[in-house]
């Protein structure tokens, strides 16, 4: 499947059937509209199966840039676990090449064509960031580290150590305007999910945060599932 062309994924979600459509995640827009020398897996939101999701990549190829594209219906408890394992597998080829990416597929509105958000370093913990720094003794001094939690509800919760009130609760609408007053110095979010968001959540926020040009805030690529 090297070289494939944007127009031969489009044709195979229409080939797919009616059981096998994968409804994109839509994103305002996305820096990332044209990648070469790809191949492509697909997570279908499927109720009839014991876990709700079926994965198919029997196109992939190790050393090409991989396209995935996952159903914005799916929960992340549904996803991630998909996710980590495509990784591993390409991790562990025998076959590498290390200038070859990953992404997800969206739905780019702002030119109605594919979108593309990489996730390629990406490190996916199924447990919270709390629970993973309480581990390591570099989190001991968390003057630095802002933890942020997406929550089912629809509010954000961002943990920083320098202010009053020690969280600061916000929203999706907020959220940029809340983190710009946070980037006077040198900091690192913790992305937080709620395991149930959707995937179409999940993209919203990342695609967000991509976008925020931020100064003096760097966003972490260790991202944690929470309940």
């Amino acid at each position: 499947m090297k070289h494939i062309s944007l127009l031969i994924i489009i044709l195979f979600f229409i080939s797919c059937g009616k059981d096998k459509v994968v409804q994109l995640p839509e994103i305002n827009h996305s820096d990332i509209s044209e990648i070469q020398d790809v191949s492509a897996a697909y997570l279908f939101y499927d109720e009839s199966e014991p876990e709700g999701i079926e994965l198919n990549r029997k196109n992939l190829i190790s050393t090409t840039n991989w396209l995935v594209n996952v159903d914005k219906r799916l929960t992340l408890k549904q996803v991630i676990p998909q996710i980590k394992f495509l990784q591993n597998k390409k991790q562990n080829s025998e076959h590498k090449n290390e200038n070859a990416k990953n992404y997800f597929t969206c739905n780019d509105l702002s030119r109605k064509n594919l979108g593309f958000v990489e996730f390629t370093n990406v490190v996916y913990h199924e447990d919270s960031s709390e629970t993973y720094m309480s581990n390591i003794p570099e989190f001991k001094d968390i003057q630095n580290l802002k933890p942020i939690s997406f929550n089912l509800d629809g509010q954000i919760s961002i943990i920083n150590p320098n202010s009053e009130p020690f969280i600061i609760m916000t929203n999706k609408n907020e959220l940029l305007i809340d983190l710009k007053k946070l980037d006077t110095i040198e900091s690192t979010l913790y992305l937080n999910f709620n395991k149930m968001l959707s995937f179409q959540d999940y993209i919203t926020y990342k695609s967000m945060l991509l976008k925020s040009g931020f100064k003096h805030l760097k966003i972490s690529n260790q991202e944690f599932l929470h309940n």
